[in-house]
């Protein structure tokens, strides 16, 4: 029997409470709440089982999961070439979305630890700093049901220049995740908000598409410089 720390039953608690209340929302939070929509996204989850049935990604990978930063981080192999890596991120989603397909892209792999990134989308779509947290820690609550002891990995919402208007929202986002994993040790936050800031303290462009949303491989490789290091320890 796996023994779980007190840190990871809190979690896995938690996020059962939150994953309940978002049945139900108040009516303070659901006009800013987009629902979870699993089948605008059943074609891309379908395809990452379809692949599997192929080839099945190895057990112990480092997985790699989230919204479109993640789907278009396609070196992650070359990236990381000390261990194997799995990436099932789908572009547009919400935190809650890999919540929800967590049955299906993270469970079977029995990750030695897990890479995530989201919340871009979720505040350009409305939703506040304080749904964000709630919506983190479901995921970590969900991911405590079956990995009681998986390192995690919130990669910090990126400053973008097309969501610069939303900066604060994202600051303050990222702050109160922040704070909720320090107490616990088996959480880790990568903040690549800071050194994606240029000396004028917007957004260097250098990093980013046409779009000012997506990132260029210099995006990717500034990424790898901070998490590479905390992935070796």
């Amino acid at each position: 029997m796996v023994r779980q720390s007190k840190s990871s039953i809190a979690w896995w608690i938690a996020g059962l409470l939150l994953m309940a209340q978002s049945v139900a929302p108040s009516a303070e939070t659901q006009p800013a709440t987009r629902p979870v929509k699993p089948h605008a996204y059943e074609d891309e989850i379908a395809a990452f089982e379809k692949a599997d049935q192929k080839k099945m990604p190895p057990v112990d990978a480092t997985l790699f999961i989230g919204s479109s930063s993640i789907r278009f981080w396609t070196s992650l192999a070359e990236d990381f070439p000390e261990f194997p890596t799995i990436n099932r991120g789908f572009g547009g989603s919400h935190i809650p979305d890999s919540t929800f397909f967590a049955d299906r892209i993270i469970f079977p792999y029995h990750p030695r630890r897990i890479v995530f990134y989201a919340g871009d989308n979720d505040l350009a779509d409305g939703k506040t700093p304080e749904h964000l947290e709630a919506d983190f820690k479901a995921f970590v609550g969900k991911v405590r049901s079956q990995l009681p002891e998986t390192p995690i990995y919130f990669i910090s919402i990126k400053p973008s220049v097309m969501r610069w208007k939303i900066v604060d929202k994202i600051r303050e986002t990222n702050d109160l995740i922040r704070q909720d994993i320090a107490a616990d040790p088996s959480l880790h936050y990568v903040d690549v908000f800071t050194p994606m800031l240029g000396p004028d303290g917007k957004p260097l462009r250098k990093l980013f598409r046409p779009d000012g949303l997506h990132m260029v491989r210099a995006g990717y490789e500034l990424w790898v410089s901070v998490l590479k290091p905390m992935l070796d320890q």
